[in-house]
């Protein structure tokens, strides 16, 4: 029987980049996401993705879960798994694993974490979080971003916001603003609307407050 003990143990972290649509500085909302500033001697203040190492045999989804409820004050969320980065020199501490993992925090409660002073909602330009005053984030938590960043968008190419980040029931404009605002980029309103229809179930309410023909109303399939 092989011993285990003969092999090297690396440390074990999660990472967790948390994404929503929040209004920046500037009152215009935008692809955001979730900073965390660290408390800890390695890259002590700088805001990064909140994570932790691994505890004795703890599952990796239970340490996502916990980090989150300890450092964001966020539960009831279902994180997936992104990526694994395993370069040796990673962090100046040691050898350490880290399994990044992705959420979305849908935009009405993204809000109130605007109350933490430990926590900020970084706008995404591009594939990069925005940080006045810091030029990358610590150890290799641009890459998490961008990978995430990347997995978000793709997920909104054929499907009517997949992560329910509005509330139903909404609208075809609503639904598009919000595409807009995930991609980055300005998406043309008939094109939009027929891909997304077949995906779309109409109710009886409308938008009372729209110019003009009242709008129909949307949830999702």
């Amino acid at each position: 029987m092989t011993d285990l003990s003969d092999f090297p143990r690396p440390s074990v972290a999660v990472d967790i980049a948390v994404l929503s649509v929040v209004a920046d500085d500037k009152g215009v909302d935008r692809l955001s996401v979730l900073l965390h500033r660290r408390a800890t001697a390695t890259e002590k203040g700088k805001w990064g993705l909140p994570g932790s190492f691994l505890r004795e045999r703890e599952r990796l989804s239970d340490a996502v879960q916990r980090t989150l409820l300890d450092k964001c004050g966020i539960s009831g969320l279902t994180p997936r798994q992104l990526l694994v980065l395993d370069d040796p020199g990673r962090d100046e501490r040691g050898w350490v694993l880290s399994v990044a993992h992705l959420d979305v925090v849908p935009v009405t409660d993204a809000l109130s974490l605007f109350s933490r002073v430990d926590l900020c909602w970084a706008p995404v330009d591009g594939s990069s979080a925005v940080v006045p005053g810091q030029r990358r984030l610590p150890f290799d938590h641009d890459a998490i971003v961008a990978e995430a960043v990347a997995r978000f968008r793709a997920d909104h190419a054929d499907a009517p916001d997949p992560y329910r980040l509005l509330e139903e029931p909404f609208t075809v404009r609503e639904l598009r603003h919000l595409h807009e605002d995930v991609l980055g980029e300005r998406l043309q309103k008939d094109t939009f609307r027929r891909a997304m229809l077949p995906h779309l179930v109409a109710t009886q309410s409308t938008d009372s407050g729209s110019v003009g023909r009242p709008a129909r109303r949307y949830r999702r399939r």
